[in-house]
């Protein structure tokens, strides 16, 4: 398996007016003298940014938008959201059904996302150890990064067929989640704090943040207990990948006749910290 920094070393190739095609080193970005500024920064593309917005309102389990919905979603005025899906239409992230008017997903998203998967070396290296915990526990295990306000499954693997709850991976589970909840956990107070003030009403209570803090300290995992879910227990812990790609969060749930709350936290808590300690380069 190539390693991470191998990758990082890799050169791209540049076509010659000949046709021949020739190595040549990626060029190295200049840091814009305004970055960490976010929207605010002259670097900061709002045309972009409200497209990228456009996308993300196509979630797990939503098939079809008209422009009115993505309106009401986004906050966008009307106009702007025409303009906006013609474009996506036009390059082929979009595909309109002039039957209902409305628009969903064109495979130019799905080829982004393949894209990403396929160079995620730590999505490789989990695969084998997500498997064994989803054997061992009859469990769903997913595999997540943080995406902005949600946590978006990267690896999603079930271990039994009695799983009701089957989520795939593209899934955004939301921040109240376990696997949200270990990720805001993790972070620093004052970096949990800000993700906090970036969402709205979906944003996760701070009572529920702070208790989710002290079980990451005393336990190194983050529970929910029917809460996310109504009639699901899920364990979760955060982890820094050895591969430099980040902070993830591995996740282990499933009904709580599968999964009773005793049982998450007395063995599949242990078998889940087990199955992360391969993949973690430092601590989260």
């Amino acid at each position: 398996m190539q390693s991470f920094s191998d990758a990082k070393r890799i050169a791209h190739p540049a076509a010659k007016p000949d046709g021949k095609v020739e190595l040549s080193l990626p060029a190295r970005r200049k840091r814009a003298a305004g970055a960490g500024e976010g929207a605010n920064s002259p670097d900061f593309i709002t045309a972009l940014a409200r497209g990228l917005d456009v996308l993300r309102c196509f979630r797990h389990g939503v098939t079809a938008l008209g422009n009115l919905d993505l309106a009401r979603l986004t906050g966008l005025p009307k106009p702007t959201i025409s303009r906006i899906t013609y474009t996506l239409t036009e390059l082929g992230y979009l595909r309109y059904h002039p039957d209902t008017g409305k628009y969903s997903p064109g495979y130019g998203v799905l080829a982004l996302g393949f894209g990403l998967l396929a160079g995620l070396e730590v999505r490789e290296l989990a695969k084998a150890s997500m498997t064994e915990l989803a054997r061992a526990t009859g469990g769903a295990v997913a595999l997540g990064a943080f995406d902005g306000d949600a946590m978006t499954y990267v690896e999603a693997i079930h271990g039994s067929s009695a799983l009701y709850l089957r989520l795939p991976v593209g899934y955004r589970a939301s921040l109240d989640s376990a696997m949200g909840r270990a990720y805001l956990a993790s972070l620093p107070p004052q970096a949990c704090a800000d993700a906090l003030a970036r969402l709205d009403e979906t944003a996760p209570d701070a009572a529920a943040i702070e208790r989710a803090r002290a079980e990451l300290h005393d336990t190194g995992c983050c529970y929910a207990i029917g809460e996310w879910q109504s009639g699901i227990n899920a364990v979760a812990v955060p982890f820094s990948s050895l591969t430099g790609e980040g902070v993830f969060v591995m996740s282990c749930g499933g009904p709580a006749s599968l999964l009773p709350e005793a049982d998450l936290r007395t063995r599949v808590a242990p078998l889940l910290r087990a199955a992360i300690a391969g993949l973690a380069g430092a601590p989260a």
